[in-house]
């Protein structure tokens, strides 16, 4: 049996992404997830606990997050949690563990731009999925822009340019 959770949070590391022998892909980082209320004396929003989590991508979806996701990032995760005791002669304590089913930006605090993967570099999950990609049509070709042109077109036309986190 395993829990499904959706989280909100911050990247608190750098994503580490490693290769195995077995050519499985995968990409890890900790994820803090600041839960806030509403202090009725002070009239305004403060920080409460802080939870923290290992948040684990396998597979395709590992390798988009190693090329989408960054430290302080903001995102949202969906997965199956993990939770494991363990302990040393020293210490003890608990991991909290996600194996992300999804994985993306928190367009709460920002846009983001959407890139789909070629098919023929993606790693299907099933055959099923595979052939699921392959009927999708292409979208409208994007023009690549430098960092100097897509910041020379925001200032001219703000609101119709996407942000690049």
């Amino acid at each position: 049996m395993s829990d499904t959770i959706t989280l909100t949070g911050i990247v608190a590391t750098p994503p580490k992404h490693i290769v195995t022998s077995e050519k499985l892909e995968i990409t890890s980082f900790r994820l803090a997830s600041t839960q806030r209320k509403f202090d009725k004396t002070q009239q305004s929003w403060v920080d409460a606990d802080t939870n923290w989590y290992t948040v684990t991508a396998f597979r395709s979806l590992a390798a988009n997050a190693i090329g989408s996701i960054l430290k302080g990032q903001r995102v949202i995760v969906t997965g199956r949690l993990r939770v494991r005791e363990w302990a040393t002669d020293e210490k003890s304590g608990i991991n909290v563990e996600v194996d992300a089913d999804s994985l993306g930006h928190d367009l709460t605090f920002g846009t983001s731009v959407f890139t789909r993967t070629p098919a023929s570099t993606a790693t299907p999950d099933t055959p099923e999925s595979a052939a699921a990609a392959e009927e999708i049509p292409e979208g409208p070709e994007v023009p690549e822009l430098s960092v100097d042109e897509l910041a020379e077109q925001r200032a001219k036309h703000p609101s119709e340019l996407p942000v690049p986190f």
